[in-house]
């Protein structure tokens, strides 16, 4: 055991303990709790402005879907939201996007509003606005940070401001943009806040202007539990958030390889091969739905694009991807990696070896298993990076 990668096993308290002191059924148990805590962190995301911002469109945008879909937040130019409104991600039901109504409303004075809305329960909030922020969008970022909230402001339309200057003027995109920033920048400044992050975004494109900035930000800012969470539900939108997910990917391989090694301790027949299944198929769905590329994120991403859902498919190799992911399908994906199933033989066989074979079947468990899913992440990498850049053609 000792080729397991430490700084992964020290992250989980008392697994290192029970590996040495051979409790392989002990810290098999606190991996298999361990990560199925890492995977339904809550992540409580509250988005607010006043009517007509764009907060419903962010909310749909962000999740991935269009306006008129099914599920998603009504838009309108009047107030939509009279209450406050959960949306849940639909690969990920442990984010939720909580769409508030303005502050300032008669229902919802700035006085009381933290409270109406119960500000305790989000991690972050996004104060968004389609022209300038106004005197009730600072009251609120006060309050937030009088509670110990991050809080960021984002200037939506941004692709409207864009095609409005361009046709009066000659000035350039990045001008507008400079010109948009500093006025944000300024007008905040002039009410109170000392140091504004005002993030210019449009949310029919997020891939232009600020929303990777946003996404580091958070990423920098956000307590580290919270982090993979937001990064894997987070778009597509640039081969680096593809990167980022996949490095975050990496780190877990060590943990389930372990946890297959930990198993492969128990001398059950048929136990092992049984879990590392189970943990394949678990692994690899999570895989699967970060990158977006099961069936409805695609169909999703299909329609908000405008290409063709079989172009999408086209350009994507791996077997696990687009479809229905069964113990079935890995002998597929067992038979691209020549000797997988002579490990696995191995293994079993292994671990009825008296004294010495625990040892060895533990060893061929994590490499059979840290093999498989590194193939596996690796090929769904690459295809998230093709299907990206087919979608932004």
């Amino acid at each position: 055991m000792e080729d397991l990668n430490d700084s992964c096993l020290e992250e989980i308290p008392g697994v290192k303990e029970a590996l040495k002191n051979n409790d392989t059924a002990g810290a098999a148990k606190i991996i298999s709790k361990y990560l199925e805590k890492q995977n339904n962190v809550p992540l409580n995301i509250a988005i607010t402005g006043e009517s007509g911002a764009g907060k419903s469109t962010f909310i749909n945008a962000f999740r991935g879907i269009k306006n008129k879909d099914e599920g998603a937040a009504p838009t309108g130019v009047t107030e939509t939201t009279s209450e406050v409104t959960p949306y849940q991600h639909p690969d990920n039901p442990s984010v939720t996007l909580w769409d508030l109504p303005g502050i300032g409303t008669k229902d919802f004075p700035a006085k009381k509003y933290l409270k109406l809305v119960g500000f305790e329960k989000f991690d972050f909030f996004i104060i968004i606005s389609d022209t300038r922020f106004r005197e009730n969008d600072v009251t609120l970022a006060q309050k937030i940070r009088k509670m110990n909230k991050k809080f960021y402001f984002i200037r939506s339309k941004i692709d409207n401001d864009i095609r409005a200057e361009e046709s009066n003027t000659d000035s350039s995109k990045e001008k507008t943009l400079t010109k948009i920033r500093d006025d944000c920048v300024l007008r905040l400044r002039e009410l109170g806040i000392e140091s504004p992050k005002v993030f210019l975004m449009s949310s029919f494109d997020l891939h232009l202007y600020d929303f990777s900035v946003l996404q580091e930000t958070l990423e920098r800012e956000l307590p580290k539990d919270k982090r993979d969470t937001l990064l894997f539900v987070m778009p597509n939108i640039s081969p680096e958030i593809v990167n980022k997910k996949k490095k975050a990917f990496k780190v877990q391989l060590y943990l389930l390889a372990t946890l297959s090694a930990a198993v492969a301790a128990v001398p059950v027949p048929g136990l092992s091969v049984a879990v590392d299944v189970a943990v394949l198929i678990g692994a690899v769905t999570h895989f699967v739905h970060a990158f977006g590329l099961d069936i409805p994120s695609l169909r999703r991403l299909s329609a908000r694009t405008g290409v063709p859902y079989t172009h999408l498919r086209a350009v994507i190799i791996s077997p696990v991807a687009a479809a229905q992911i069964t113990k079935e399908l890995f002998l597929k994906v067992f038979a691209q990696l020549g000797g997988v199933a002579a490990l696995i033989g191995a293994e079993e066989v292994s671990r009825f070896i008296p004294i010495a074979g625990i040892p060895v079947s533990m060893s061929l468990s994590f490499a059979t298993t840290y093999r498989v899913l590194n193939f596996i992440l690796n090929q769904l990498a690459e295809d998230a990076q093709k299907v990206l850049k087919k979608a932004l053609v």
